[in-house]
């Protein structure tokens, strides 16, 4: 008997989660599908017709998408200015495979970038639900990053603001906060994380994370934290540096390694090796 009612209860509890659960897999499916409308040329693509004919059926899929967390009306007026910031979302994109194709002395191409850095899909991702999040819609923004971050180990909160040109270069572990702001020409190396000193749910409606100023580069494992922290425009900041206070423009930052000659007295401390 006590099976049967957990069963039933749990039955019900379900019911209500999917009158306002969108649907995950078609979550994902729409922001690849999006990403390969905006960048990858399918050879079954020909005239100006088709195309817009496939416009056409991604706005409808992501209007049928919304209704999943609104209604009607709602979602058909959401999936129209979605769509209508689409040309100022790619042209922001464009900037960014630009920004990375320059910074990056690997990189060979507009077309490397797209199809093989996993932060310029970040990044793709990060623009189009940034724009929801500004909309009003909420859940379905966070699924699109979550998709993402389980891709590419990139974790940006779609409510987080950066400028255009923005570069990623490798990529995984890198954490953007929710309050963060970033402007522009900005680079992250793998591992920085942008964060918050205190995690109290009392804070959510303050900003709790740093402001990163036009053209910083941020080194890999790097970790800034606070929402008054404010990293100057220009600055550099190295490797596993730790930051919880602000830094003037221009700034350079970072650790100054200590070499030692070994003899055969004992270290004082223990070394610690990280591969």
């Amino acid at each position: 008997m006590k099976e049967a009612n957990f069963l039933y209860e749990l039955l019900e509890s379900k019911k209500d989660l999917a009158a306002s659960f969108p649907d995950k897999l078609a979550a994902e499916t729409f922001v690849d599908d999006v990403f390969q409308f905006l960048f990858i040329r399918s050879r079954s693509e020909g005239d100006l017709k088709k195309f817009e004919s496939a416009y056409k059926r991604l706005q409808g899929n992501f209007a049928l998408l919304l209704l999943t967390v609104t209604n009607e009306a709602d979602a058909d007026a959401q999936a129209a200015i979605f769509f209508l910031e689409l040309p100022h979302i790619y042209n922001a994109l464009l900037k960014d495979a630009q920004a990375i194709l320059d910074f990056d002395p690997a990189a060979q191409s507009i077309a490397e970038v797209v199809t093989a850095y996993p932060g310029f899909y970040t990044t793709v991702v990060y623009r189009l639900s940034h724009q929801l999040w500004k909309q009003g819609v909420r859940l379905l923004p966070r699924l699109f990053t979550e998709y993402a971050h389980s891709k590419t180990g990139i974790d940006i909160h779609p409510s987080a603001q950066i400028g255009y040109s923005f570069a990623i270069d490798h990529g995984t572990g890198i954490v953007v906060g929710e309050t963060t702001i970033i402007g522009n020409n900005v680079k992250l190396y793998q591992g920085v994380t942008l964060g918050a000193l205190n995690v109290a749910k009392s804070l959510a409606s303050s900003k709790r994370h740093p402001t990163i100023e036009d053209e910083v580069v941020i080194y890999a494992g790097a970790t800034i934290l606070g929402g008054e922290t404010v990293i100057g425009k220009g600055s550099i900041i190295g490797g596993n540096v730790w930051l919880t206070y602000s830094v003037p423009p221009n700034s350079v930052v970072y650790h100054q390694s200590e070499i030692r000659i070994k003899d055969r007295n004992p270290f004082p401390e223990q070394i610690n090796f990280i591969i």
